[in-house]
């Protein structure tokens, strides 16, 4: 168990640290936007009208992406069905609107999903220093759990990162269950675990599930979106151990 130290707070006897993805160690705001506005032109190819509320509904406005947007935040269901209902506004069935939403997205992931997204500055040395300090690390997410493991292996992070779990099927954040499971499978109890993240429902989340503390980062200054954190910090480097 070590004591882990952001700016003022201190948190005692830890022994596993959980990390968000996009906007956390990923700095994944160009491919989701570039993905959020692929996606809305395809589906208002097909549904002429649809594409510029859709593009607000996804956090997207010209080419600003809103950190706490559903595109930012939301699993990959949840975007699905966001997009559905736009279409499903047109006089489509439900299911045949959720299909073409299906299909939208993932067209437009691959069209725009052939670069990897880079680690923000300073992720790789402070999971490796986490990691030498004998703490267990995992990544929860609300991309996909392939989406996880890309990410995973793409950086290199396999000898650092012992969980890659995303929302698949079942509960998204900020479902506590999430959090729940993820200690499970890392052998460790929610109350020796931190949660790092930058959305309030990555606090949510943890609070819920009892967890040892909920550490918001916000690369943009925005504290606001991640309320309910225990501390605030900029960038990564500020998780120190004592």
């Amino acid at each position: 168990m070590v004591t882990i130290k952001c700016k003022n707070f201190t948190f005692s006897d830890i022994q596993a640290i959980l990390f968000d993805k996009n906007g956390t160690l990923e700095d994944s705001e160009v491919f989701l936007r570039s993905l959020a506005q692929k996606a809305a032109r395809i589906i208002d190819a097909q549904f002429p009208g649809i594409g510029e509320p859709l593009l607000m509904a996804f956090g997207v406005n010209g080419d600003t992406l809103d950190p706490a947007g559903l595109v930012s935040v939301a699993s990959r269901r949840e975007t699905e069905i966001a997009a559905a209902a736009y279409i499903a506004e047109t006089g489509r069935g439900w299911f045949e609107s959720l299909k073409l939403a299906q299909q939208a997205l993932a067209e437009a992931e691959k069209y725009v999903g052939k670069t990897p997204s880079p680690l923000f500055v300073g992720s790789l040395e402070v999971l490796q220093y986490l990691s030498r300090a004998g703490l267990k690390l995992g990544i929860l997410s609300a991309a996909t759990t392939a989406e996880v493991r890309t990410f995973v292996e793409n950086h290199q992070l396999s000898d650092y990162i012992q969980l890659e779990m995303g929302v698949d099927e079942g509960p998204s954040k900020p479902d506590p269950v999430l959090f729940l499971q993820a200690c499970e499978k890392l052998g460790v109890e929610p109350g020796v675990t931190l949660m790092v993240g930058d959305s309030a429902g990555d606090m949510q989340m943890a609070r819920n599930a009892n967890a040892a503390g909920c550490v918001g980062i916000t690369w943009i200054g925005k504290p606001e979106n991640v309320a309910g954190a225990d501390v605030v910090i900029n960038q990564l480097d500020e998780i120190e151990i004592l």
